[in-house]
């Protein structure tokens, strides 16, 4: 927040399958979230907690955002829990979705949010369920070794606009606790680190997965993620839409809930899953500079 801030600062909180954020509406991008402040209000002991933040800002009043105003008029400014910006967050998309619903900007249906990702769009159903293109993945060929506890998973590299590690374990309990960030190697492979997911088999087409977030230790869930299991799995699966022309859907159980990812033939993914605004309030400007 910059200094000369002395109103208190409207937010909401909400989730997507309870990966939970403030958001932060500033249309003119009138207002400069520190890394500092971010942290402070995503603490979850001595501010309002979260996963992560997200800076509700038109497109055209951000200078990332600009060159996609044309078709995007808001820019989701996301930030992780300790401050850093990140490139894209898939429940983070749904739940941003659903405050510019909830404040007038938009109607159900379809929208699109520029995103440091690239443009999502946003698909608002009247059953209260939300459905985000996230484009496509890519995978590189280049994977890592990720370690807890003296055991080792190979994990695929997918990259969903932000890099994911996925590996696939017997059990769940195998990630261990996710407080910090399980190792890996070559850690060359992600200089900037790395989302780490271990998935698990719960029947046909249908998994569940733990996730580190890069910069928000254990989440409840990771939209992104979930697309880059369901992509991961798919290929373990010997599936791949591209080749046999069929879209194929993926159910995957996070700690928070469920969500639908569905591949179509030309690489495009969809997410559906919820999205809930919980409340709003204000933030004290002395206490979020620490005056």
């Amino acid at each position: 927040m910059t200094t000369t801030q002395t109103s208190p600062l409207a937010f909401l909180k909400g989730h997507g399958t309870e990966n939970d954020f403030v958001i932060v509406p500033d249309a003119d991008n009138a207002i400069e979230l520190s890394p500092a402040a971010v942290a402070r209000i995503c603490d979850r002991r001595a501010g309002i907690g979260g996963d992560g933040v997200l800076h509700v800002v038109r497109s055209a009043a951000h200078p990332e955002a600009r060159s996609m105003a044309d078709e995007a008029e808001w820019f989701m400014d996301y930030r992780n829990a300790d401050g850093s910006v990140a490139e894209m967050c898939g429940n983070g998309v749904r739940v941003f979705a659903r405050y510019l619903e909830r404040a007038g900007h938009i109607t159900a249906g379809e929208v699109a949010v520029a995103t440091r990702g690239g443009i999502k769009r946003v698909h608002l159903d009247k059953d209260g369920s939300v459905t985000v293109s996230m484009g496509r993945a890519r995978l590189p060929e280049d994977g890592v070794t990720v370690s807890v506890d003296g055991r080792s998973w190979p994990a695929r590299n997918v990259n969903m606009g932000n890099p994911h590690a996925v590996a696939f374990v017997d059990s769940l309990d195998h990630a261990g606790d996710l407080f910090t960030e399980p190792p890996y190697a070559p850690a060359e492979v992600f200089p900037d680190g790395v989302n780490i997911e271990f998935v698990a088999d719960r029947g046909p087409r249908h998994v569940a997965m733990r996730v580190h977030e890069r910069g928000a230790s254990e989440t409840r869930s990771c939209g992104t993620g979930a697309c880059a299991v369901a992509v991961a799995t798919a290929r373990r699966d010997g599936v791949d839409p591209a080749v046999s022309g069929t879209p194929v859907t993926y159910t995957v159980d996070v700690l928070g809930g469920t969500l639908l990812i569905t591949e179509h033939p030309d690489g495009e993914l969809d997410m559906t899953g919820p999205a809930v605004i919980v409340g709003e309030g204000t933030i004290d400007p002395a206490w979020l500079t620490g005056h």
